[in-house]
């Protein structure tokens, strides 16, 4: 099960800090008052202590409060970090990839809610875009094709953006096992506005596709083109649902019992 983890710290960060500044508003005055009635009674050093001591609970808000609220801050509106799910992006990122996503590259937003509250920059074509897609809350991340106006067109397994064709420069073949057998796969050089990235085509026949970039829009594709539910499936990615610019990967860590690697550490 996914865990909507801005969610979590938010309402972590509400209940702590509601716990504290109740305690320090009426709380706090009441435990006073009691030891000011004991000490005047003559009671005790130790009965006067006890009734002045901060309840478990009041104690752990106060303590966890600020380092929640730290962490909420630093996930929201800096960075955070990301695990790559699937086989979308390969051959550019593998499954146990984690990756830095820069929050604010887009634009500050508020967390939870994703209302934008500062205009910074805009996606541009080729970066690598973390976002919710319409029809999955879950987190995805593909590279971005098309912005709002463009018109994109897949094929013959190329893509032509405004009419013209990406260029593409053959690195290598292989064969990948399958339950139905080997299937052929070709590494390519994709370029457009001058980014090159790499891309595995699968020989598998499509028909081809046209697609209107509506307004506030992206589309979207993996760069594992024949192993990515994308824009070419669901549609568009809006503006509202985008969650950040991944940037790096920080450490790579294959499922199971496995120990991190740093060897795949790299900036996009």
């Amino acid at each position: 099960m996914d865990i909507d983890m801005p969610l979590v710290l938010s309402w972590a960060v509400l209940i702590t800090g509601g716990i504290w500044a109740f305690d320090a508003l009426v709380l706090k005055r009441r435990r006073l008052a009691a030891a000011e009635a004991l000490t005047a009674s003559g009671s005790p050093e130790s009965a006067v202590s006890e009734s002045v001591r901060e309840p478990v609970i009041v104690e752990y808000a106060r303590s966890f409060f600020p380092v929640l609220l730290l962490v909420l801050v630093l996930r929201s509106f800096l960075a955070e970090p990301y695990q790559i799910p699937s086989e979308s992006m390969v051959p550019t990122l593998e499954v146990g990839d984690f990756v830095l996503v820069n929050k604010y590259a887009y634009g500050v937003r508020l967390p939870v809610l994703g209302t934008k509250i500062l205009e910074v920059g805009r996606p541009q074509r080729g970066d690598i875009m973390v976002f919710i897609p319409p029809h999955d809350p879950r987190y995805f991340i593909k590279r971005v094709i098309g912005l709002p106006g463009d018109v994109i067109r897949y094929e013959n397994k190329a893509l032509y953006i405004n009419g013209e064709r990406a260029e593409y420069e053959f690195n290598a073949q292989f064969e990948e096992r399958t339950p139905f057998g080997f299937i052929p796969i070709r590494e390519y050089t994709e370029t457009f506005d001058g980014r090159p990235h790499q891309i595995y085509r699968y020989q598998i026949s499509e028909q081809p596709q046209e697609w209107t970039v509506p307004e506030d829009s992206y589309f979207m594709m993996g760069d594992n083109r024949g192993k990515s539910d994308d824009s070419r499936r669901w549609g568009f990615a809006h503006e509202s649902e985008i969650v950040g610019k991944a940037v790096a990967i920080w450490v790579h860590k294959d499922p199971g019992f496995n120990m991190p690697t740093f060897d795949r550490n790299r900036w996009f």
